[in-house]
């Protein structure tokens, strides 16, 4: 959706009938405070709904400062969040954690913090608070260091959320791929490579088209493991024992879902219109093609969880931090497209 059109679809609408979306800050030491203040002081992503940013009103002026931009948020202790705040932009504040501004790199209480907005952030979306979570780039290390049980937003995401099935799923400009498996090492792919593994993100993307993006008969093109889709089982026989019986399955069940086809085209027919959707094997399989075709405006989304999640697919960026280097667009893409995902979701709702 362009800032335009949200612009004209949000005309009509009350401070008090806006989509809430939080937004987490992410690490504080990372350029996080940064693409957040900035994405937000765009006066058409503004006007477009209401925000609660889970993160610290320090680093927040800080990068505003940095940035030569007014603060233009209320602020609030994160214990007292609610829909009913006069302001389009409040910050919950989390004054308890302390993060130098100088610190330019992984933590053990940038973890602690950005781990703490995160859960709240679910919480909230959980209990209604707020209708969708965008995300800004956390430290895995950072995590680590603060002793997390996840990995990363997903695992987070799905255990918090009580959801069984989960896929992450990455948009660049037309390209949208849905992830068979996420943060394995790759040569452990191949020891939790399963039918069920690549019928799950078929399965979600073919959902997710459809209830998200209006898509009727979504046709989703699915990547093989191997080079030229194993060469009738020369290069490996992944694409005959597992991802082909998927595509099976998924057609069995009245999905227009088509391969395994060589990675090398597959993404490029995408890009071209034959497929609404496609769905890679491992994660730089899917990675490598949307950030080649878009790296500052790619949004990351999580599927098959009961909230809305989005989160722009860089990462923290500590090498520029404090620079006013930050580039807030694939920021703005996250906001955005969790703007309108929620809308579709509310008027689905409506509809029934």
């Amino acid at each position: 959706m362009r800032y335009e059109e949200m612009d004209k679809s949000n005309d009509t609408n009350s401070i008090s009938e806006q989509m809430v979306i939080g937004v987490t800050m992410g690490d504080a030491a990372g350029i996080g405070p940064e693409v957040v203040v900035k994405a937000l002081s765009d006066p058409h992503i503004r006007r477009a709904a209401k925000f609660i940013v889970f993160g610290m009103h320090e680093q927040l002026c800080y990068a505003a400062d940095k940035i030569e931009v007014e603060p233009f948020w209320g602020r609030y202790q994160h214990e007292k969040i609610s829909r009913d705040y006069p302001h389009k932009v409040i910050v919950a504040d989390y004054d308890e954690y302390s993060v130098p501004l100088w610190m330019r790199g992984p933590s053990k209480v940038a973890g602690e913090a950005s781990i703490r907005f995160c859960l709240d952030a679910i919480d909230a979306a959980r209990d209604g608070v707020i209708d969708a979570v965008v995300t800004a780039p956390v430290s895995k290390t950072s995590w680590k260091m603060a002793d997390a049980p996840w990995p990363g937003h997903t695992e987070m995401l799905a255990e918090r959320c009580k959801s069984k099935r989960k896929v992450m799923m990455f948009i660049a400009g037309p390209l949208k791929v849905a992830l068979a498996t996420i943060h394995e090492p790759l040569f452990e792919v191949r020891h939790k490579f399963t039918i069920g593994c690549v019928f799950e993100p078929i399965d979600l993307l073919h959902i997710a088209l459809k209830e998200t993006w209006g898509v009727e008969n979504p046709k989703i093109g699915v990547a093989a493991l191997n080079p030229h889709a194993g060469e009738d089982g020369q290069f490996g026989d992944e694409e005959k024992r597992i991802i082909s019986p998927a595509i099976l399955l998924a057609q069995e069940q009245g999905m227009k879902c088509f391969g395994p086809y060589p990675a090398d085209t597959l993404f490029l027919r995408a890009v071209h219109g034959e497929f609404d959707g496609v769905v890679a094997m491992y994660h730089d399989q899917g990675m490598i093609p949307v950030k080649l075709l878009d790296f500052e405006g790619a949004v990351n989304v999580t599927i098959g969880i009961p909230i809305i999640r989005t989160s722009p697919a860089h990462g923290t960026a500590f090498d520029i931090v404090g620079r006013n280097l930050a580039n807030p667009e694939g920021m703005k893409s996250a906001i955005t497209t969790a703007i309108q995902m929620a809308t579709t979701k509310k008027n689905l709702e409506l509809r029934v």
